[in-house]
């Protein structure tokens, strides 16, 4: 420690209600004369530290109410360090010869480092082969001088604890002038001793330096030859030879060998092996009763070998009578109260000692039953054997005996004391019931515990499960029935395969069972395969265990079968096996096989051969499959409860390809351009097409002829073919055909079917085209039909747009040929608007007709009637609005419409009025629901709002003469109300 500090010793690793007392080098430190000393927390605090006073081995012993026991020892030391300083003589050497500095002895403590400084600090020697500075001795080594090498050396030393340092006095190096040194064989000036100490962990270094001339080469090796482990490492040109960790194989001889070209040299050494003692077995505290046996032993590894001693309360224990000592073992051969404290196993060698503790606690009492009475009442059923013990706590055991009511029990055929105090009763009969009372005594005093025993007659399961067969779904109960005295209390518990039925879900339920019950049954509902298995019936009582098994069996859909594989495959047919599945209870009696390709939705049942495959049969062949189309197979089993789970999917496998054997469909055609014939088919879907490079034949002739033209596409989804030549008479009819091919040849046609080529466009312009509005939205058109035309007439065009500057503004609208007229809706009010009208058919439209133009009318009203005011008396009903005001860009008011139907109804009335009031009879016993518009010449303007009524519910001429006087006075009642409303809230109002 450094001298200015001032040091903690620590004692207790943990919280201790403990005494402690420090001593220092054997003697007891006072600490209550001591002003710089102190405990803190049983811990020892030094201040202002003295070399002379403080340093040594501490110890610390801790007492407390169960002993004492000594800590283990710690050593202070004081780091320091001393040189004496004296000029020295230069030191004269010749070029080539090798040369020792000598650093000095230094005084001191702690570990050092040394160094030296070439002329000034800080230009320290540089280590190399060729110079090098011991960590052992301090000293210089130059092992062939150079010129360079000339000029004055200081040693400095370090302490690396206090990390404090002094410097030698200078050694001037000096080259003499008589000569240079010749060569000679290597000198070994730094070696190790014979014997080398080394500590377990430690790290080891080895120093080995030689001069010569040339500079000799340090090589190391083991006396036994054993190459070194990868950890020991070689410093300083192979000067240092270190090794980390130290362990028991690294013990042994080693050489250092130093040569150059003139020869050799080599020293030997030993590193021996030491280590502290390590515990390997130690003892636990320990309680005995008096008058028992201790033994105690603990085992130390350590070299050398540990020797052993005990302690007690911190006092070496010496042997006796009655205590022995050997070795690591400690022997009490009859403990008595001062036996009683806390025992430490020392275990010592040179390198160190290690401290282990226990307690001896010493029991001595008199008999006690509060931990194991014996049970008030303990229940036997006749002929079973019945245990009562007697064990009270005791130091040392106490002896004991047995009395049923107010006589000794003694031993007999039947009955049996035990050496522990035990009474064992077999064969038990109703006889044998009683009060019982165990007596206990030993040299501290005497105790006893009763009970009763009350004999019972035994317990019988007179229904019990029986093994059953059931279908998966049903729902069952397996009977537990039992006899039994009634002074037992029963429980009822089941056990399937094995485990308890505690956590009941859904399928089990309880039937009976609570206590004093004779019924314990179990249901089963919605039975599952799951389910199938060992059910034990378990009846507790309170002196005995009975059970009653039965094995379920449940039968269910055969399990899924697995393993589904094509064998082989053709363009049609696949061969495929499976294993079979589990049978759950009823032989499987046939096999489903089902496939899904990309093409088909979810998974289809195929044809088979065998068409029916039974039970037994675990292969079978897919027929009538597609060619070139990936297929998934499954399995399903079948048995006499039903079909089971599918297997999983067998691997995608596809079928071989083949020639085409679908013709596309729907063939047929027509229209398109001038001089075009146009023939379209349904394209055949992939899953039908056989294979790769699939594409379509078109064969076509005129009509009548005998000689085909072809043509080929190559997209399989095409389905249209527009044929182009100008010698083709307008809506004359072919022969077509359509037929398919793919890489493996051509498939057949399609069955021969006639198409026309394109017509013309009509010629014939209609003519009388006139036109008139109907309303803002609204204009009818009309025109006259072509009487004659040499080209068919499908229908007629009509064109319409409001500006030739605005194109979205054009609309269109077609209409048979039969059809002289159409109404156009969805226009725009006030709006000038052109027209002309066409021929079409297939080939597209004729000429236009001349352009008319008609303008719409102006909008309806867009305000709807105001203030709506009713009076409803009986089933007669008035009604009067406010008039509508049409704007200037509105169509004038031509009358107004009113509208009702009864609620939930379709059928609309309407009365159209000049008026702005009207009068309606309104059935009773019935809701109607009533809107106002007005009329003009542009439409019907916006509604008003719905009114909801119910003339019924309206009151009788009391609530009329009532009305009727609040109208001579002048009072008016407006009622708006949304669609659906019920009731008027003048009818609440009359009402209440």
């Amino acid at each position: 420690i450094v001298l200015s500090q001032h040091i903690e010793l620590c004692a207790l690793s943990s919280v201790c209600l403990c005494v402690c007392r420090w001593s220092l080098n054997g003697t007891l430190i006072n600490l209550s004369t001591d002003s710089r000393r102190r405990l803190s927390g049983g811990n020892l605090v030094i201040r202002s530290l003295d070399r002379a006073q403080d340093g040594g081995i501490y110890q610390c012993t801790a007492f407390n109410p169960q002993g004492a026991i000594l800590s283990r020892r710690a050593s202070l030391q004081f780091a320091y360090l001393n040189l004496k300083t004296q000029t020295r003589s230069a030191v004269s050497v010749r070029e080539g010869q090798g040369v020792v500095l000598l650093c000095g002895t230094p005084s001191y403590a702690g570990d050092l480092s040394f160094a030296w400084v070439f002329n000034e600090y800080p230009y320290f020697v540089q280590q190399d082969n060729r110079r090098f500075v011991s960590q052992e001795t301090g000293n210089l080594y130059i092992a062939k001088v150079e010129p360079s090498d000339v000029g004055n050396y200081t040693c400095v030393v370090v302490n690396r604890i206090t990390k404090g340092k002094v410097l030698s006095s200078p050694t001037p190096l000096v080259l003499r002038t008589d000569g240079i040194m010749g060569e000679y064989e290597p000198k070994i000036e730094v070696h190790f001793s014979d014997m080398v100490p080394a500590a377990k962990g430690s790290v080891v270094t080895l120093e080995c330096f030689a001069l010569g001339n040339p500079v000799p080469e340090i090589t190391w090796r083991r006396a036994n030859g054993v190459p070194f482990p990868s950890k020991v490492k070689m410093k300083n040109s192979n000067v240092v030879l270190e090794i980390p960790s130290f362990q028991q194989e690294d013990a042994g001889g080693y050489e250092c060998v130093a040569e150059n070209k003139m020869g050799k040299n080599t020293v030997q050494g030993r590193l021996s092996f030491h280590a502290k003692p390590q515990w390997v077995q130690t003892m636990r505290d320990n309680a005995l009763s008096i008058e028992e046996r201790l033994f105690w032993e603990c085992k130390a590894n350590g070299k050398p070998k540990p020797s052993y001693s005990w302690l007690k309360n911190g006092e070496l224990l010496a042997a006796e009578d009655r205590i022995q000592i050997e070795n690591g073992a400690l022997t009490i051969s009859s403990v008595n109260l001062s036996d009683a404290g806390m025992y430490q196993c020392v275990a010592e060698n040179k390198h160190g000692i290690i401290y282990f503790s226990a307690e001896l606690v010493v029991l001595a009492s008199p008999p006690d039953f509060s931990r194991s009475p014996l049970r008030a009442l303990l229940k036997a059923k006749t002929g079973s054997t019945v245990i009562m013990e007697c064990r009270p706590q005791a130091f040392p055991t106490a002896i004991s005996m047995w009395r049923k009511g107010n006589e000794p029990v003694q031993s007999s055929e039947r009955i049996t004391l035990l050496p522990d105090g035990t009474l064992r009763i077999t064969n038990v009969t109703k006889m044998d019931g009683g009060n019982y009372a165990c007596l206990a005594r030993n040299q501290f005093g005497a105790a006893s515990t009763t009970g009763r025993l009350l004999v019972t007659d035994p317990t019988q399961i007179i229904q019990g499960p029986v093994d059953m067969e059931i279908i998966v779904g049903e729902s069952i109960v397996l009977p537990c029935q039992i006899s039994c005295d009634p002074a037992l209390d029963v429980s009822f518990s089941w056990a399937f395969n094995g485990q308890l039925l505690s956590n009941l879900d859904q399928h089990y339920e309880h039937v009976g069972g609570v206590s004093h019950s004779t019924s314990g049954d179990l249901m089963i509902r919605n039975i599952q395969l799951k389910h199938a298995g060992k059910y034990v019936c378990v009846v507790d009582t309170d002196v005995e265990s009975l059970s009653a098994a039965a094995i379920l069996i449940v039968k269910g859909p055969p399990g899924a079968p697995d393993g589904v594989t094509v064998e082989e495959i053709t363009d049609s047919t696949a061969q495929l096996s499976w294993r079979p599945g589990q049978d759950n209870g009823s032989p499987i009696t046939s096999y489903i096989i089902q496939a899904k390709t990309a093409f088909t939705v979810g998974w289809q049942a195929v044809n088979t051969v065998p068409e029916v495959i039974d039970g037994n049969t675990l292969t079978a062949t897919v027929v009538d499959l597609n060619a070139w189309v990936e297929y998934e197979f499954r399995v399903l089993a079948r048995n006499s409860v039903g079909v089971g789970e599918p297997s999983p999917a067998s691997l995608k496998t596809r079928t071989e390809d083949a020639v085409p054997d679908t013709a596309p469909t729907d063939v047929g055609g027509g229209g398109g351009s001038k001089s075009e014939l146009v023939i379209t088919w349904e394209p055949v879907p992939e899953d039908l097409q056989n294979g790769d490079g699939f594409g379509y034949i078109i064969a076509f002739r005129p009509l009548g002829e005998v000689n085909w033209t072809h043509a080929v596409t190559s997209i399989p989804s095409q389905s249209r073919y527009v044929y182009r030549n100008e010698s083709i008479p307008p809506f004359s009819p072919f022969s077509v055909k359509v037929g398919a091919y793919n890489t493996k040849g051509q498939g057949p046609f399609s069955p021969v079917t006639i198409v026309f080529s394109a017509e013309n466009e009509p010629s014939g312009v209609p003519d009388g085209m006139w036109a008139r509005s109907i309303s803002a939205t609204e204009i009818e058109v009309s025109w006259h039909i072509l009487s004659a035309s040499p080209e068919r007439v499908l229908g007629y065009e009509v064109v319409y747009w409001e500006d030739d500057t605005k194109p979205e503004t054009m609309g269109k609208v077609r209409v048979s040929a039969n059809q002289n007229k159409v109404n156009i809706s969805g226009l725009r009010g006030y709006t000038q608007y052109f027209l002309t009208v066409s021929a079409f058919n297939t080939a597209g439209t004729g000429p236009l007709s001349p352009i008319i133009n008609v303008t719409t009318k102006k909008s309806p009203p867009g305000q709807p009637p105001l203030n709506v005011e009713w009076n409803l008396i009986g089933s007669k009903l008035t009604v009067h609005w406010e008039p509508v005001i049409s704007l200037e860009m509105e169509s004038d008011v031509t009358g107004y419409q009113v509208s009702y139907r009864r609620n939930r109804h379709k059928e609309i009335n309407t009365i159209t009025t000049n008026l702005t009031s009207v009068e309606l009879t309104l059935p009773a016993d019935d809701d109607y629901i009533i809107q106002i518009r007005a009329l003009s010449d542009g439409g019907e303007g916006i509604s008003s709002q719905c009114i909801s009524l119910k003339p019924s519910s309206f009151p009788s001429s009391t609530c009329t003469d009532l009305l009727r006087a609040l109208a001579y006075l002048g009072v008016s009642f407006r009622a708006f109300s949304y669609c659906n409303c019920k009731l008027h809230t003048l009818t609440q109002l009359c009402n209440s």
